[in-house]
């Protein structure tokens, strides 16, 4: 569904450039953003692969273990389906941490493990579990600490002080988890007997 509506974006958009006789611009703007769209990726790679490895150091030098017996109740309240030490576990708090950190980019790994861990105790497949579901919310509010993503545009870009929101980040995303989790659990499907 999504492929076709960028399709139809796309196609509208040079139908409409042809139209109004602007082609020429559309082929300045496609090869223009284009460039500069590899040039954000690119420039993004570096942190990403700096996370990504300290998540891989952490997950083999067993501080993601540690990590998740000291948010075990927090990960029991929230997720009360998914058995102790259960592999999805360390997953989710893995991905949980890169998104406190604002690399969502480098999290969206460790997130589909840990959906693919939570289906596998799915007894429903193709339907969302409740923790299934907790845990798509949680990363849809995405708890951030400092927002590395958006410090690192802000410090391309030239601004004077790029960690400034990081205060105004941390209030509003905890605000938006907060409020999710339990609009969240609201509606959760309750077991039928």
């Amino acid at each position: 569904m999504l492929n076709t509506i960028w399709f139809l974006m796309i196609f509208v958009g040079i139908l409409y450039g042809a139209i109004t006789g602007n082609l020429e611009e559309i082929n300045n703007i496609i090869l223009k953003e284009t460039q500069e769209g590899v040039t954000f990726g690119i420039s993004l790679m570096g942190i990403m692969a700096f996370w990504l490895g300290i998540m891989n150091i952490a997950e083999k030098s067993g501080f993601i273990r540690c990590l998740s017996r000291a948010f075990r109740p927090i990960i029991k309240l929230l997720f009360p389906e998914v058995p102790p030490n259960h592999p999805a576990e360390r997953w989710m708090i893995m991905n949980f941490i890169a998104n406190m950190f604002g690399v969502g980019n480098g999290a969206t790994a460790f997130g589909l493990k840990a959906m693919k861990e939570l289906d596998n105790i799915n007894s429903h497949k193709g339907k969302a579990t409740n923790a299934m579901a907790m845990f798509l919310i949680i990363n849809m509010s995405s708890l951030q600490l400092v927002p590395l993503t958006i410090i690192k545009l802000r410090y391309d870009y030239g601004s004077k002080a790029p960690t400034d929101i990081i205060g105004i980040t941390l209030l509003a995303t905890s605000i938006s988890t907060i409020v999710a989790i339990i609009i969240g659990k609201m509606f959760e499907r309750r077991k039928r007997c």
